[in-house]
Formats: structure tokens, sequence, C-alpha cells
């Protein structure tokens, strides 16, 4: 068995890199054995480039020796690695919307966008390309795409996970993640991807968590709170129905579910912009001096404005990190789980510049992931999960978890989809 015959033609421009066709492994003892995954375009894989969304290193034509931690990891647990996806340039948006590689298409809606950073993975998980896809998320880049193209995708504690053989981009930020259609299956490739990693200084240095051998145990009676105040500012209809469809389940399911308030949020948001430009632009500064007419525009923009930031603003983005991640100690003393909308909106229109909510053009870019950066600031584990709610178009769920809460969130998230709350949509094969 291979992938599907006609990803080659790759009709959604998920891929920058298709990687001959190849079997798959059948090897029983293996747990992702017949599975098949991609590689967002800034993970290294031996013998190719890696992009990383960007003009400039395919120019620079610099080949990796070895493949990533997580790309290593997946292979030797039998999953085929069927090419590398398509990405914002260098991971800095949400919809890949890529100049030099062309817009990913949302396989519910090809006229709208998969979301991003990490759109191009998602997108072929979603369209059934793929088993599993690789990510990164340093503001929202896996659960936003998961949001908009109907998947579950986890962006786990920072740290746990391996970074190593990643194109970086913020350093204090970038977490690296999963998409898949399953919990089931998000989970046993996630435990094939937990354990320390030397070459990731910041790789957690701690006892590997299983999460998949308990999902099938009963739920335990959880105390879920429903994030209002920031999280509830800017939301379309359809996030609405959905975070109200996802609380109504988890009662369901027997969970105490109540409201929460995390105070901070917008600050955290507001911080989390100065990091990512700040730290972003100053990765970038020779090329951006030598060749700025190289970069994405709108990405170039960004990092000259984070260039141009004094430095006091990462001192005192620091502080509010500090501060937003004592106020969520304390929330979790009163909840196991939050929840949130993961994206304020459904996929807006490839293009589109604003989106309509409650009647009012917000603009789409700096706005999809107003709800996952406040929990990628301060590193906590986080599940986008699909509704199941009367919308249009797929729209997620964002579940968050305290620190090295990942088991908990896929057992949440399994019984969620089995009982028909959450789920990945099915949609009809794109011809080639």
């Amino acid at each position: 068995m291979t992938a599907p015959a006609w990803i080659a033609a790759d009709p959604l421009n998920c891929f920058t890199t298709i990687l001959p066709a190849a079997p798959l492994d059948d090897d029983p003892a293996l747990p992702l054995a017949g599975q098949s995954f991609a590689a967002k375009d800034l993970f290294d894989v031996a013998g190719h480039v890696t992009l990383a969304g960007s003009k400039i290193n395919a120019d620079d034509g610099v080949v990796a020796q070895q493949d990533a931690t997580l790309v290593a990891r997946m292979k030797a647990a039998g999953s085929t690695l069927v090419g590398m996806t398509n990405m914002d340039e260098y991971a800095y948006g949400f919809s890949t919307e890529n100049s030099h590689y062309g817009p990913t298409r949302n396989p519910h809606d090809p006229a709208r966008i998969a979301g991003g950073s990490s759109g191009g993975s998602a997108a072929a998980v979603a369209a059934g390309l793929v088993d599993v896809a690789l990510g990164s998320d340093t503001n929202g880049s896996v659960r936003v795409p998961a949001s908009l193209c109907g998947i579950y995708g986890l962006k786990p504690t920072f740290g746990r996970l391996s970074r190593a053989g990643t194109y970086p981009f913020v350093a204090s930020l970038d977490h690296t993640g999963l998409f898949a259609r399953t919990p089931a299956t998000l989970a046993t490739a996630y435990d094939v991807l937990q354990g320390h990693d030397p070459r990731d200084p910041a790789s957690a240095n701690r006892t590997v968590e299983p999460a998949g051998a308990a999902l099938a145990q009963d739920l335990p009676r959880l105390r879920i709170g429903v994030l209002g105040g920031y999280f509830t500012q800017g939301l379309a209809s359809e996030a609405e129905a959905a975070v109200a469809h996802v609380a109504a389940g988890l009662a369901a399911l027997g969970a105490d579910v109540g409201p929460a308030l995390m105070h901070s949020a917008e600050a955290a948001r507001s911080a989390a912009f100065c990091m990512t430009a700040i730290e972003g632009g100053s990765l970038h500064r020779a090329d951006l001096v030598r060749r700025p007419l190289d970069f994405d525009p709108a990405v170039r923009d960004r990092m000259l404005a984070g260039l141009l930031m004094p430095a006091d603003l990462l001192l005192a983005a620091r502080r509010v990190r500090r501060r937003v991640q004592g106020e969520a100690r304390e929330l979790f003393e009163r909840f196991d789980l939050l929840i949130s909308p993961a994206t304020p909106c459904s996929a807006p229109e490839i293009g589109a510049r604003t989106v309509m909510i409650d009647g009012q053009p917000v603009p789409v870019r700096a706005n999809l992931g107003m709800f996952a950066q406040p929990v990628s600031f301060i590193g906590l584990p986080a599940l986008a999960v699909p509704a199941l709610a009367d919308t249009a178009l797929p729209i997620g769920v964002q579940i968050i978890a305290p620190a090295w809460g990942e088991a908990l969130l896929l057992h949440t998230a399994h019984h969620l989809d089995r009982a028909g709350i959450t789920g990945s949509r099915a949609i009809k094969e794109t011809p080639p």
C-alpha cells in the first residue's frame, strides 16, 4: 500500500517537496506500521534543503545531513515520509498564503485558506493524504490550521517534544506539534515522539508519559472552565456555537462546567507579538540587510519592525509571561481543563484581508491566532478539536491543560470523538 496515487498532482498545494512513492511499512511490531506522515518544511530531512517557506533557503541550497529528531522517530516507528509541506515563510503567519510557493487550499473549500503557518501539514491530513503530519507552533501555528481544516492538532508543553533539526523562529516560544484525524492516531504518534533529546537545549528531561494506553479508560469527573472575557471578544457566530457545543458535550460526559477568566490574556498576546517580532527579526538580521527583496513583503516588514523595537520591550514581555503563568497556575487549582475558541472564525477566502464579525470588518492575519497566542506564550499544552456543531465550515475549540497534561487532553478528546461531539469531517477526494 502506498499514499493516494493523485498526491503527486497536489491540487491543494499542500507540499513543497513530494518524495518518490514508497511502500508503507507492514511490520506489525512497529506502532506506526502501515501509516504515512508529512513534515512541515522546517523539519530537516536528510538529503534535502529545508526551505522553511523561503526563497532565501532555496537559493542558498544547504542540504540537511540528518533527519530532524521527530522525523527520525516517526520513521523508526514504521511511518513512511511522503513529503515536506507548505508553510508561511519562516513560520511567520497564520494563513499559508506563501508568496514564493503559492497558497495552500482548504480541503473543505479550495477557495479558502488552510490556516498557518503549518497549513500544508493540516490540509494534507484533512484531505487524507497522510495519517499524521508534523508542524510547529510558536503563536498558534498548529491549532489555527487544525481549526480551519477540521482536524485534531496538538501543541504540547514547551520542551515536551524535540525541536532539534527544525529551522528556528522564536527560541523562547517555538514548539513542535502534530496533526491527525482522530485522537487515537494522534496519541499513538505523540507517544512515539516523546522523550528527552540532548540535541535540543530546551528539551525537558522528563520520563515518557504515554497517552495512548489510557484512552479507552473511563473519563474522570472533570472540572472544566469555559474561558470568558478576552476569549469571547471578536467572535464569529460559528466560533461561539462551537464552544457552546463542546461545553455542553463535556457536561453530558459528566464534567462540571463553569466560567473562568484569564485576566492577563490580552497582555500576554501583546507581549507575544513583541517577543516574536524582536527575536524573529534578530534571527534574520543579516539577510534583512543583504537581501531584503527576497523576503515575503509582509514577513520582511514585521521583522524589520522587530529590529526597531527597544530591547527593554523584550524584558517587559518576559515579566508579563511570569505574571500570566502565575495566573494560569491559580486557574488550574480550580479547573482540570480550560476551553476556548481555537480561532475567532472559520476559514476566510484566500486573499481576504478582512473578515466580517458582528457586522464589522476585522483584519484576518492579525487575529486568526488571537486565542492561541496567550497559551503558546506561557508554554501550556493545548489541543484543537474539531467541533461537530451546526456550522457550514469546520471550526475548532481549544482545550488547554496544565503543564505536562497532554495525556488528559488526548483522553478527553478521545471521549468527545467517541461520543460524536467532535470529529474530523469527511471530504470528497480531490481529483488530480
